[in-house]
């Protein structure tokens, strides 16, 4: 405590143990302690007292599309970045498409850490990507520090990332499972995606029948298989069919390393509330019905599905047209996504604890990154969000600091107003001003 530069006090904190009154200290950016609220509070320390708003550990985003180098105009560092930080993410994992060049090669993983290094307002790390013919590049990118290698079992949207087949599929994943590796998978099987009524247009129903859920299904299923007999470690991208939860339950039963994570959107929007030609609110796979999502906060509450994350997709807004077939897929949710999880979390009867567990804890571990992050605790990075719980507000896209203000929860009021957000013990922002960029570039530990 004596050599503390940096106490905050709160009587909200969250904390592994539980929310209590506490007061955090901090020295060289790493907290030290979490001690009685009413401790005494050492001579020289910087006091930080945010009275009854919550302490909460900051965020660990593991699915977000950055964009950059290649499509900068539709996301870059700097603005995603901000985001982030605006919304009380501390740490992002960027995905290896759809930037240009993908993060393919060790060569190309240079190019994009160069990009970032200096546009970054929080922490970054990086995932790999796992291509037809790319399985000599994934060890040199492990080695290199990416966090794992991202996968599409459909096509992706992009020409330059193609998606893997089956045969391919299981020839990177014993690849990875060699050295120990993470393979997580865009599971949506492309035959049944071709077999479904493709009309186009408008109508957001046609749009929702054109991605059933027995893609996901069954490419869950086939997921699986390989990995009970490769004894890989796989999980899966924004689940959203709730008729896949058997399978994953049982397949964990059976010891297979799995875990799922889902999105905001699919845990805060629904099929029938999406107007038609509403296109801001398309994403693949789709939001899908309410009655789907309930199934997926069940899931969450006994944990089948361990984690939520933003899949953070934006495009330019010319991008988003009326007509849902040609429309880019993608949902913009860095700077709402605590709030739109918190707002229908509280109302389901969850606790800001399991908010903190779903987007923080568990994604922090997901990665590896639970020795820093994650966790309000000591030895962890001094990364903070302050979060007046109870406040609302109304989604404003002006307000928003994404490049293209696009977004799905547009007028929506939500609960939860980011106050400030620490990076290693430095407020990044507060109030809406922001200061140079403080973030690092991660490799996997």
């Amino acid at each position: 405590m004596s050599d503390a530069e940096l106490v905050l006090r709160s009587t909200r904190v969250i904390t592994p143990e539980g929310t209590r009154a506490a007061t955090v200290t901090v020295s060289a950016g790493t907290i030290t302690a979490v001690l009685p609220y009413d401790t005494e509070i050492p001579a020289g320390a910087r006091l930080v007292d945010v009275g009854d708003d919550a302490l909460l550990p900051g965020l660990v985003d593991t699915h977000v599309h950055v964009n950059d180098p290649g499509r900068t105009e539709w996301e870059g560092f700097w603005t995603a970045t901000r985001a982030a930080a605006a919304g009380g993410i501390t740490t992002l994992v960027d995905m290896p498409l759809n930037s240009l060049p993908p993060t393919t090669t060790v060569e190309h993983l240079r190019i994009k850490r160069d990009v970032a290094r200096d546009k970054a307002h929080i922490d970054v790390g990086f995932w790999g990507g796992a291509l037809p013919g790319n399985v000599k590049d994934l060890r040199p990118l492990h080695d290199a520090g990416v966090f794992g290698f991202k996968a599409f079992l459909s096509p992706s949207g992009v020409d330059e990332f193609p998606h893997l087949d089956q045969e391919q599929l299981a020839r990177s994943l014993a690849e990875i499972a060699g050295f120990g590796g993470l393979l997580i998978v865009h599971a949506e099987d492309p035959h049944h995606l071709a077999a479904a009524p493709q009309h186009g247009g408008p109508r957001y129903a046609d749009f929702l029948a054109s991605r059933p859920r027995d893609a996901e299904d069954t490419a869950i299923a086939a997921l699986i298989a390989h990995a009970r007999r490769l004894d890989a470690r796989v999980h899966v991208l924004h689940l959203s069919s709730s008729d896949a939860l058997p399978l994953i339950r049982a397949a964990r039963a059976d010891g297979v390393r799995i875990t799922v994570e889902t999105c905001p959107h699919y845990l805060t929007l629904t099929a029938e509330e999406v107007p038609d030609g509403a296109s801001e609110f398309k994403c693949c796979p789709p939001i899908r019905e309410a009655a789907n999502q309930d199934l997926l906060w069940a899931a969450l509450a006994d944990g089948t599905i361990d984690c939520v994350v933003t899949d953070h997709s934006p495009s330019t807004a010319d991008l988003k047209t009326a007509d849902f077939a040609t429309a880019w897929g993608g949902i913009s949710g860095l700077q709402l996504s605590l709030s739109a999880v918190w707002t229908e979390a509280r109302r389901r009867g969850h606790t800001l604890d399991d908010v903190v567990r779903w987007m923080s804890a568990r994604t922090a571990a997901l990665v590896g990154l639970d020795a820093r992050k994650g966790a309000i605790a000591p030895g962890r990075d001094a990364d903070f969000a302050v979060l007046a719980p109870e406040e609302t507000f109304t989604v404003d896209p002006a307000g928003l600091q994404h490049r293209n203000r696009v977004t799905a929860y547009a007028g929506r009021t939500l609960h939860g107003v980011v106050r400030s957000t620490w990076l290693r013990g430095e407020r990044i922002v507060a109030d809406g001003e922001f200061t140079p960029p403080k973030g690092t570039l991660l490799d996997r530990l």
